[in-house]
C-alpha cells in the first residue's frame, strides 16, 4: 500500500524562488530514494479561520505564504530507509533552507480513500 508523507511549511513569500530552487533539489533527492511523486503547493487561497488554520498551525507571519507539500512512496519502509538515508545526505543542510524548520508540521499517513480521472 502506498504511503503519504505531508508537509506544511511557513515560507517569506520574498524567498519563493529560493524555496523553489531548494525544493527542485530536495524532491530530486526524495525520488533518488523511492518516493513516486512529490509536490508542492504555494497558497494562493488560505483563508483565515475561527479557531485554527493552515497559518496559524505553522505560525505564519503576514509576510509568509504557506506551502503545503507531500511526497508518495511505495510503502512505509521504502519512505523510513529514505528517511535515514537522507539524515546523512549533505544536500539535506536544514541550514541552507529558505524557511523555518522548527514551524513546519509534518506527518505520514497511510491512504484511505483515492479517487483519479
Amino acid at each position: 500500500m502506498t504511503y503519504v508523507q505531508g508537509a506544511v511549511i511557513p515560507v517569506k513569500t520574498t524567498d519563493k524562488e529560493a524555496y523553489l530552487n531548494a525544493i527542485k533539489l530536495i524532491s530530486a533527492i526524495f525520488r533518488e530514494n523511492g518516493a513516486l511523486s512529490t509536490m508542492d503547493a504555494w497558497g494562493v487561497d488560505v483563508p483565515d479561520g475561527a479557531t485554527t488554520d493552515f497559518k496559524k498551525a505553522v505560525m505564519a507571519t503576514a509576510d509568509e505564504t504557506v506551502v503545503f507539500s507531500w511526497m508518495v512512496w511505495p510503502d512505509k519502509a521504502t519512505a523510513d530507509a529514505a528517511s535515514m538515508k537522507m539524515r546523512s545526505d549533505p544536500r539535506m543542510n536544514p541550514a541552507e533552507m529558505p524557511f523555518d524548520m522548527r514551524r513546519m508540521i509534518f506527518g505520514g499517513f497511510e491512504p484511505l480513500h483515492e479517487t483519479k480521472a
